[in-house]
């Protein structure tokens, strides 16, 4: 059985500038579809299309496009590939200190400063912020030099000061500190990745992550504050909401493509995550689209 190896991601800043800023059409950036890290912040526009979006232990879906800040070192796999749809993709990849470490400490960076820090958990932007900044994203992308900095500064200003926004691992995701487990981590989550819709038991994952199995629980709920179980069901619920809302499969075709083996466990699990059941939330996003 192949394993996808756990990735460190090198990050070269383009030359002439502090940072690195790429534009991707469609789907264009499949190569980062896969668990990784690397020390660089990074802030990712989708421009259209939906899929999901998997940053920290918090797996979820995205639709109309997205807008996320990911922490330094904190694991994520890419938000697009050849199911998203999406129209183009801007990355946006920096140090934390990109600007030299006293930058930092002065009262006028203070809330980009603390935007920065709570990007540790991944941070999720509202529809409103989405919309907003769209064209000054694209027109960020296009600048050179002094301006592009200028034009990027404003883009984080903006995003400090927006109420609209959610933290996708709020104090439950402490990866970033040790390269070990960040190693470990994304070795299981990409094995879970791309095992999703077959049965996987804890002596396969505790054999990935060389543990006993009990260990192995103890390990990964003081990680990601979810147990083992938990995160993979929440992996084929995530599936499974993409496939209600884009696809003309049956609920119990749903059911064992996400994954599940039973109909019944499927119907409960799904309630429990989304508080509805799969028909309620397939009629009430088609209403939401028409």
């Amino acid at each position: 059985m192949k394993q996808t190896s756990p990735t460190y991601e090198a990050v070269n800043p383009n030359i002439g500038s502090s940072f690195s800023c790429f534009k991707f059409l469609q789907n264009e950036n499949l190569k980062s579809n896969f668990w990784h890290y690397h020390p660089e912040i990074e802030l990712v526009f989708v421009g259209g299309g939906s899929g999901k979006r998997q940053i920290g232990s918090t797996i979820s879906y995205f639709t109309k496009g997205d807008l996320v800040l990911i922490g330094s070192n904190l694991p994520h796999c890419g938000l697009t590939n050849e199911n998203t749809r999406n129209d183009y993709e801007i990355v946006v990849q920096f140090l934390p200190d990109f600007l030299g470490a006293h930058i930092w400490k002065t009262p006028e960076m203070k809330k980009i400063t603390n935007l920065l820090d709570a990007s540790k958990g991944g941070i999720v932007f509202g529809e409103s912020v989405k919309k907003s900044l769209e064209s000054k994203i694209l027109e960020m992308y296009e600048a050179t030099s002094l301006d592009k900095l200028i034009k990027f500064l404003e883009i984080l200003n903006v995003l400090a000061n927006t109420e609209d926004f959610k933290i996708l691992n709020a104090g439950n995701f402490y990866i970033q500190t040790q390269v070990e487990d960040n190693e470990r981590i994304n070795l299981i989550f990409n094995h879970v990745k791309n095992k999703f819709k077959e049965q996987i038991t804890l002596e396969e994952v505790a054999n990935l992550a060389n543990m006993t199995e009990p260990s192995f629980c103890r390990y990964f709920k003081k990680i990601t504050n979810k147990t083992f179980t938990q995160f993979v069901n929440e992996y084929r619920i995530i599936h499974s909401m993409k496939l209600l809302a884009e696809k003309p499969l049956s609920i119990n075709e749903i059911c064992y493509e996400s994954g599940f083996n039973n109909f019944s466990y499927f119907n409960k699990t799904f309630k429990e995550y989304t508080q509805k059941s799969p028909s309620q939330y397939r009629k009430e996003f088609k209403n939401i689209i028409e």
